[in-house]
């Protein structure tokens, strides 16, 4: 399933208010790391007392969080994706920061990729090798 990065009235829009609970519910992470979240200056609900009071634009921003780790971004990339769209080149600066790192992340995954494959290429000739030796020595 696509989904854009950002939809600029699902960034923006200032309806809808939610709570820790909720949230941790809907995107099932815990309500510590959404506290964590926050203490990292990533999320800024509003409080009502000691409750926070997540908005619209919090909801958004865990999603874009947790979209962000999923694809193996660190937070400090992921902060910097998040806070493109307030700075004045916006959505598409935004969205150029983006397709540069996820270009960067693909080229870091298919060297990992390759690195894979010549491990496990050597790992079945060490196999085959200690399998032989095994059965001359029977």
């Amino acid at each position: 399933m696509r989904e854009k990065l950002l939809s600029a009235s699902e960034f923006e829009s200032g309806s809808g208010e939610f709570s820790i609970s909720e949230l941790a519910k809907e995107f099932d992470v815990t309500t510590r790391a959404i506290r964590f979240y926050e203490d990292e200056k990533l999320l800024m609900p509003g409080r009502v007392g000691r409750q926070r009071i997540y908005s619209a634009r919090d909801r958004v921003r865990l999603k874009l969080i947790l979209r962000g780790k999923r694809l193996g971004f660190s937070l400090s990339e992921v902060r910097e994706i998040i806070d493109m769209y307030d700075l004045d080149s916006g959505e598409a600066g935004q969205l150029r920061y983006f397709l540069e790192r996820i270009s960067q992340r693909r080229k870091t995954l298919e060297q990992q990729r390759h690195d894979i494959e010549l491990t496990l290429k050597e790992l079945d000739l060490i196999e085959s090798q200690c399998q032989g030796r095994l059965s001359s020595i029977k």
